[in-house]
Parts: C-alpha cells; sequence; structure tokens
C-alpha cells in the first residue's frame, strides 16, 4: 500500500490525540484532587464504584472531565476509576456481521436486479471509535449499503454474476479505506444472492436453450459427415469385392436374427441367378 495514500489517515488519528492531550486545566486537576481525597476517605466502602472488571474482548475508552485520557483505550482486567469525575464507554472488539439486506439497484445494461451481502468488521482503534464518530455500527452499516449499490451499478449483469468475488474484494478495499478513520477493519465482503425479474430469468433460460440446440445440431452434423465418409470408404471396399456384400448381407441378418425374434424378407440378388443358369447351360 502506498505510504503516501495512509498519511491523511495517520494525521487525523494524530490530530485527535493531541486534541486530547491539551489537559483538563487547574481547575480540572483541583476537582479531580477533591474526588482522590473522597475515595480515600471512604475507603474502603469506595473501591467498589472505583475498580472496574473489562472483559478480555472489551476495551474501556475512560473520559476524565469530558476528556478522552491519554495513552489508549484501557483493559482487559481491572481498571481504576474516579467516581465523581471520570465515566468510561465499554468498546466491543469482537467482529460483527453486518447483513446487508437486498438493494434493488440498476445495472450498466440497464437491468434491475435485487442483490444482498454480508460484511464482516471489527474495531481495532477503540478511541477512534467512540470518538470520531456517533455510533460506529450504525455508520457502517449505512456505509456498507451505500457502496454496495454504487459498486454493482457500474457492473453490467454478466459481470455481476460472473464475477462476485472480484467485486466483493472491490467493495471490502472501499469500506477498509473508508472507515479507518472510525478505528473500524474490513475483515470480509460476501454477496449472498442476486435476484432477476422473471421475465429476464425466461429470456436467459430461452437463450441458454436455444444455444445448447445449436451445439446440439453442431454435433450431430459432424457425426453425420464422418459416418458419411465410413460408409464412402466402405462402399469402395465392398465394390472391389461382390462377395464381401454378400456376406455382409448374412451378417446383418444374423444380427437381427439374434435382437428380434421375426420372419425376414429380403431380396436376392439378380447375379447369383445368372451364374447358376451358366452353370446349367454349361452342365
Amino acid at each position: 500500500m502506498d505510504p503516501k495514500r495512509e498519511t491523511p489517515k495517520k494525521n487525523s488519528t494524530e490530530h485527535l490525540i493531541a486534541d486530547r492531550r491539551e489537559g483538563i486545566g487547574v481547575c480540572g486537576w483541583i476537582l479531580v484532587s477533591i474526588s482522590f481525597l473522597l475515595v480515600l476517605i471512604t475507603f474502603p466502602f469506595s473501591i467498589w464504584a472505583c475498580i472496574k472488571v473489562v472483559r478480555e474482548y472489551e476495551r474501556a475508552v475512560v473520559f476524565r472531565l469530558g476528556r478522552i485520557l491519554p495513552k489508549k483505550a484501557k483493559g482487559p482486567g481491572l481498571i481504576l476509576i474516579l467516581p465523581c469525575t471520570d465515566t468510561f464507554i465499554r468498546v466491543d472488539l469482537r467482529t460483527v456481521t453486518c447483513n446487508i439486506p437486498p438493494q434493488e439497484i440498476l445495472t450498466k445494461d440497464a437491468v434491475t436486479t435485487q442483490v444482498d451481502g454480508v460484511v464482516y468488521y471489527r474495531i481495532h482503534s477503540a478511541v477512534s471509535a467512540v470518538a470520531n464518530v456517533s455510533d460506529v455500527h450504525s455508520a457502517t452499516f449505512l456505509l456498507a449499503q451505500t457502496t454496495l449499490r454504487n459498486v454493482l451499478g457500474t457492473k453490467s449483469l454478466a459481470q455481476l454474476l460472473a464475477g462476485r468475488e472480484e467485486i466483493a474484494h472491490g467493495i471490502q478495499d472501499i469500506l477498509d479505506s473508508a472507515t479507518e478513520q472510525w478505528g473500524i477493519k474490513v475483515a470480509r465482503v460476501e454477496i449472498k444472492d442476486i435476484r432477476i425479474p422473471v421475465a429476464m430469468q425466461r429470456t436467459m433460460a430461452a437463450e441458454a436453450e436455444a444455444a445448447q440446440e445449436a451445439r446440439a445440431k453442431v454435433v450431430a452434423a459432424e457425426g453425420e459427415r464422418n459416418a458419411s465418409k465410413a460408409l464412402k470408404q466402405a462402399s469402395v471396399v465392398l465394390a472391389e469385392s461382390p462377395a464381401g456384400l454378400q456376406l455382409r448381407y448374412l451378417q446383418t441378418l444374423t444380427t437381427l436374427a439374434a435382437e428380434n425374434n421375426s420372419t425376414i424378407v429380403f431380396p436376392l440378388p439378380i447375379n447369383m441367378f445368372e451364374k447358376l443358369g451358366q452353370k446349367n447351360r454349361g452342365g
């Protein structure tokens, strides 16, 4: 990936960190000190309000007097919270499944289709997910819908049916680039189903059937041509040997008698009687 393309994303994140490192001011430190003294005075009862447990798959973004504490999100394990000045937000880092409902899309070749998909993503930066967008999951869901419609609108129906995997990778790259500043990492995008109108299905079925019939006719014509060549060669061989033709007659009769038990009438060659007549005259 080009480092120049990553520069705006990195700068925006660093700008956010710089903003929250400005400090809470003198009044803020006074309030924090008072809160800390109250915790010490009410110890050990205050320990239940100060200690929070963050699960392994969670991170806690802590706000002190409205400002995010520096460095990074806290957790997992036990974290210390000042009850009067600190608040925190839990952020789930597990992979989220975003199911995109069927979207009605007009393809490049003016065919109306309905396409649905699924997006798998996770939060890799809890601070960015809390500070840069109000509802990170809703924003990612709406962006996935819009991106799916925009990308598929530039494809023809044939490209849409044949290149699902390539299109899904393209959508993933666009989503991953757009949600980087929200602390989101898009892991996978899949196109589940493509629905086309019934009339279009019938047209495509008729087109496929016509193509199959055309191929069948070509194959049959090729077979007829090969058969005619074989018969031509056989006729040349039989013309050179008249007795071979008689043997072929007898072989055909044997085959028919073995398959069907029936009476068979066949003409006798005239030349057989001519030969018999010549023999009788000679005798």
